[in-house]
């Protein structure tokens, strides 16, 4: 599988670092290691030639997937238990409005027939005509209920899809367990209502970023690897699905065909859908679009924009967006798209998730500084 051209060389350099933290635990020099470093700082930043990045705004905190209304609202959900809505004019916001509190999880939200859908970590909730009801939200209706409630991968991400149904990620508990039933791992599909529930596709660690390909509607999404295989492997995961129901590997197979060591005897990697395309070790690949329309430049459209929200220490990987680049179904290798977020062994920034925009630009959420950034063509 191809993988980020840095990826290796951004291995071998942590990986020292990661060999000899056991033994300079006791260092001055090490507790001095920032494991982060809040506050924006936009010089930092990359775009592709011929984009530039701004800040769109800073006052969103733990600011994570974006959705667009049929009017031009976004929709902004966040893991602080909050749910925003930004009006727009051009690429400011002119009013910002919250909509809902005291969530237990509010990162997910998705956007139909007028009505906006968001997460409360075990349900679903949703605003019949928002757009007319900024200033006075209705009561919400709950559309799914009875998600599991555990903190280990139980941020939601969500969409619509061709279909005109609800997709929902739905994590596993652990970094690698079996499961004793349906209850994790997958992504849940139903209809906006709330009936038809149904497992659209299952054995899934995590995914916090999915979309339909805009040619073929089918859905893509990535997928966060395991934590205890060493500091380059497995891959996080970009990944298809083919047909309903189908199974990709967790927690039996990991990557291509890496077999878990407790779990990997029960199954053999050749059952399960192995993954389309190799993100990196470690980076967190999280929110993910088609980035497509006429206003997209013709070299990227139809492509892939990816945002990799970072590694745990003591690895330093991820902290960038990307974009995957495709023929069709074949990936065809991921180039950067926004980076800067990185420096060193200190980060600034964590992206979340990216939304194209109808002219062409890219939204991206950084959780950690609150902020969400607009890329766009000069």
């Amino acid at each position: 599988m191809q993988k980020y051209p840095e990826l290796g060389r951004q291995a071998l350099r942590v990986g020292l670092v990661a060999a000899l933290v056991p033994t300079l635990a006791g260092c001055n020099w090490l507790a001095n290691l920032r494991e982060e470093k809040p506050g924006i700082q936009l010089a930092r930043l990359s775009a592709p030639t011929g984009y530039k990045a701004t800040v769109l705004t800073a006052d969103i905190p733990k600011a994570r997937q974006m959705v667009l209304g049929n009017r031009g609202t976004l929709f902004v959900g966040s893991n602080a238990g909050k749910v925003h809505a930004l009006t727009l004019e051009g690429n400011r916001v002119v009013r910002a409005r919250t909509l809902a509190t005291d969530l237990k999880d509010g990162s997910a939200v998705a956007f139909h027939n007028g009505a906006l859908f968001y997460s409360d970590r075990t349900r679903i909730l949703r605003m019949d005509d928002i757009e007319n009801r900024l200033d006075n939200p209705p009561a919400p209706v709950t559309v799914v209920d009875k998600l599991p409630n555990e903190d280990r991968h139980g941020a939601r991400f969500m969409t619509i899809g061709p279909d005109n149904k609800l997709y929902i990620s739905v994590g596993s508990p652990c970094d690698v367990c079996e499961a004793p039933n349906d209850e994790f791992g997958h992504v849940l599909r139903v209809n906006p209502d709330g009936t038809g529930r149904e497992i659209f596709a299952r054995g899934i660690r995590n995914t916090v970023g999915f979309d339909f390909h805009p040619q073929t509607r089918e859905l893509w999404f990535t997928e966060s690897g395991q934590d205890g295989l060493g500091n380059e492997r497995p891959n996080d995961e970009l990944n298809r699905v083919s047909k309903v129901g189908e199974h990709f590997g967790f927690p039996y197979c990991h990557d291509t065909a890496i077999p878990d060591p407790k779990f990997g005897e029960k199954r053999a990697c050749r059952e399960f859908t192995p993954p389309v395309f190799g993100m990196g070790a470690h980076v967190s690949a999280l929110g993910m679009r088609f980035y497509k329309g006429d206003s997209v430049p013709a070299a990227m459209r139809d492509s892939l924009i990816v945002a990799r929200h970072g590694s745990h220490p003591p690895i330093r990987v991820g902290y960038d967006v990307v974009r995957v680049k495709l023929n069709g179904n074949r990936v065809e290798g991921m180039e950067p798209f926004l980076t800067g977020f990185l420096q060193g062994r200190e980060y600034w920034g964590r992206p979340a998730d990216v939304l194209p925009m109808p002219d062409g630009s890219v939204l991206v959420s950084d959780d950690l500084n609150g902020a969400i950034y607009r890329v766009a063509r000069n």
